[in-house]
């Protein structure tokens, strides 16, 4: 099966030069790729636009001038530079998402990155108290990292479970907690309810000394489908930024966009692998880049 990368560098290479239908086909691609319909005609227009003013006629020129007018649409959000914690300081990020788009995952690679990179002994913590395995699980990452989880029963209360993480970190001095919840859309009334009370338990425990971050953990291959998660979760509790998980070859990457054009919400780690180091920093430039089929190289250049 053809990647949609592929797809769209064929489409630009069979195309000599800017002509009406060239325009119309290019919106009906970036709709394949996961762009919503209209911020897929919005942002033909804006190409068309800049095309006439640059005295564009080549389509190769004006791939290079999408993926800048893309990176622009990443960046205008916000986000970009990796969030650093600072070992001697308590940080705590919330990892939010649906159950099955990969949060226990994430939470060990982010582990596993910051213990790599800064030094610092995340703890991890298991507030996804209504699963089970989701608790075994994390128990499974953080022996096989080294690292701490602190975790009850199945059906405990969440908020206790950051109560006595914070409590963990402050025994140790400082540190970073990574805090993977529970993600039942099915009774969202019910999970935003939970959410505010670690909120509260944040707010009590950690107070000046620390800051708290929320991260939506989206899966890259469900498509327009992660947008709409994305919207209940901004409504309901307002997400600081993305993390995009199982970004591979059958992931177009259009949703990137909309979530940016759409919530003003920024991607600040994308997950292409299984394995532990396989979470980079969000990249804006590379991404639209490599979504307009350009090499990275060959873009950030340009």
């Amino acid at each position: 099966m053809i990647s949609f990368r592929e797809k769209i560098k064929k489409f630009f290479g069979m195309q000599a030069k800017l002509e009406e239908s060239f325009f119309e086909d290019l919106a009906d691609l970036l709709i394949e790729g996961d762009f919503g319909a209209a911020e897929a005609w919005r942002t033909i227009e804006e190409l068309r636009d800049r095309c006439k003013k640059q005295k564009t006629a080549e389509s190769e020129k004006a791939r290079e001038i999408l993926a800048s007018l893309l990176a622009e649409k990443l960046l205008s959000c916000g986000g970009g530079g990796e969030f650093t914690p600072d070992p001697e300081t308590l940080r705590i990020i919330l990892l939010l998402g649906v159950n099955g788009v990969g949060k226990t995952t994430s939470a060990a690679k982010l582990a596993f990155r910051f213990r790599e990179r800064c030094g610092c002994k995340p703890i991890l913590a298991a507030a996804d108290t209504f699963r089970a395995a989701a608790i075994e699980q994390l128990k499974i990452h953080g022996e096989r990292l080294g690292v701490r989880v602190v975790a009850h029963q199945r059906g405990g209360d969440p908020a206790a479970v950051i109560y006595d993480a914070i409590e963990a970190a402050h025994a140790g001095g400082g540190g970073l907690i990574i805090a993977d919840t529970a993600g039942r859309m099915h009774t969202k009334s019910a999970l935003v309810e939970e959410l505010k009370k670690i909120d509260r338990v944040v707010e009590s425990k950690a107070g000046d000394t620390g800051g708290c971050v929320k991260w939506l953990v989206l899966d890259a291959t469900t498509g327009r489908n992660a947008l709409a998660q994305a919207e209940i979760f901004h409504a309901a509790v307002k997400p600081d930024g993305v993390i995009l998980t199982k970004y591979d070859s059958t992931a177009r990457g259009g949703v990137v966009f909309s979530l940016a054009e759409t919530l003003s919400l920024p991607v600040v780690y994308i997950c292409d692998g299984e394995k532990y180091e396989n979470i980079q920093p969000f990249d804006a430039s590379r991404f639209a880049g490599e979504f307009t089929g350009l090499d990275y190289q060959e873009g950030k250049g340009k």
